[in-house]
């Protein structure tokens, strides 16, 4: 059974998970900085250090760094969202206080080295060429551009190859400086480790003087729409690819646990309704789920799916009439019961591996400034009843809550919004 606590280490916040029976150990650093955080001249700032810290410290250069972990056997890498960074490795736990020594140099002593700069620049670019020649990745962007217009949220995480291009070392670095410092900093680790000796190391690394800012909260501002609105980009592929949004719930909204209850019914399995009806009984698509995302203030529900294009008009009508059922009409108690088991099920499954542990303390934290108990989530979850699920369809499908994008051949702005006449129903 997982055992969890938190400590404060000095100005930073500590998470500790330990899981009896394991010979190994996941650690994670995060920071409270994002996408989000970074005015628009520096959109992908954020993504971009993260890459830089990986390129050498004082003491290490990028092959002394990643071979560090790695010839014990483990795995070292890092992630950007749009709230928070986060540098994490899992490793067998007799490696643990080598790879803290490794992951702390690279947070409080990266060099920025000028041609090292340059040269990620080139490799980001690429990235960000790589994710738009992806249409299902491209699409999700675009949606963004349209759900959160106006806001920082509707950038990619990644930045643009012009926003990049533009990036000097001198801001990147002062923008590293300015939230890599300890009272942004929350520590993970799970697994197999001595908790007295492990507070005594981390305390050594986060005692550090570095001032910068403590991460802002933030102020959405988002117009309100009577209609669905789209956004189309034509280009000659294979498949229609769509991206559909509906603007949902804030991290903390007691609403998510029935929101999420409601996204599996949905389209979260393959018993799911829209699986069931879109692919098996009418063979429209090959891909078609929902999922939902969390922030500091707001959120989204995502329906998204791969369709050809002559497919396109009786698949949107196919998904309008399953929204509508749903809000219309309370699922059944056998249907509510498989959706709560399965989201219990794969968060047990989940959680007995030291990595999602780590991964489940640091969002926890970051988010809500506490660590959540399994054990309340699945108490939530089971309390979720067939009402609750229907008043939060009945939220979140609107016309005016409603945003698409699709790419796909010869698709026009105009033949999007006569395609997705049946929401404007709902």
């Amino acid at each position: 059974m997982a055992i969890y606590s938190m400590h404060q280490l000095g100005q930073s916040t500590l998470g500790l998970c330990a899981m009896p029976g394991v010979e190994s150990a996941s650690v994670g650093l995060w920071f409270r900085v994002g996408s989000r955080h970074e005015p628009e001249i520096l959109n992908g700032a954020a993504h971009f250090i993260e890459h830089m810290l990986f390129k050498g410290t004082r003491k290490r250069n990028a092959l002394d760094i990643s071979q560090s972990v790695e010839s014990v056997g483990g795995d070292l890498n890092a992630f950007t969202s749009e709230e928070m960074t986060c540098y994490f490795a899992r490793l067998g736990s007799d490696h643990l206080e080598m790879a803290l020594d490794v992951l702390f140099d690279m947070l409080w002593h990266s060099t920025f080295i000028k041609e090292e700069v340059e040269r990620e620049r080139g490799v980001i670019q690429e990235e960000i060429r790589m994710y738009e020649d992806q249409p299902h990745v491209h699409v999700g962007e675009l949606l963004n551009s349209l759900l959160w217009k106006g806001n920082s949220l509707s950038r990619p995480i990644a930045g643009s190859v012009q926003t990049v291009e533009n990036f000097t070392k001198q801001a990147l670095v002062k923008f590293w400086k300015n939230h890599y410092i300890p009272q942004n900093l929350v520590v993970t680790v799970s697994g197999c480790f001595e908790e007295h000796r492990l507070q005594k190391l981390l305390q050594k690394h986060t005692n550090i003087e570095r001032q910068g800012n403590r991460a802002d909260s933030f102020k959405l501002k988002l117009r309100s729409y009577k209609t669905v609105q789209c956004l189309a980009e034509p280009k000659e592929i294979q498949q229609m690819n769509v991206s559909m949004g509906m603007r949902g719930y804030k991290r903390t909204d007691p609403r998510r646990f029935a929101e999420r209850v409601l996204s599996i019914i949905l389209g979260g399995n393959m018993s799911s309704r829209l699986f069931q009806t879109v692919r098996e009984k009418h063979g429209l698509a090959y891909s078609v789920h929902t999922s939902a995302s969390h922030f500091h203030d707001t959120g989204a529900f995502y329906i998204q799916a791969g369709l050809e294009a002559v497919n396109i008009e009786k698949a949107f009508k196919v998904i309008a009439k399953e929204l509508s059922k749903i809000k219309n009409t309370r699922v059944s108690s056998a249907e509510l019961k498989r959706a709560k088991d399965y989201i219990i099920g794969q968060l047990k499954l989940g959680l007995e591996s030291t990595s999602n542990q780590m991964m489940w303390m640091g969002e926890s934290i970051i988010g809500r400034e506490e660590i959540l108990d399994p054990h309340e989530v699945i108490d939530e979850v089971n309390s979720v009843t067939a009402e609750a699920v229907r008043g939060v369809a009945q939220d979140l499908f609107q016309p005016g809550k409603t945003f698409v994008a699709c790419i796909g051949p010869e698709v026009t702005q105009s033949i999007l919004k006569k395609w997705l006449a049946p929401f404007n129903q709902l």
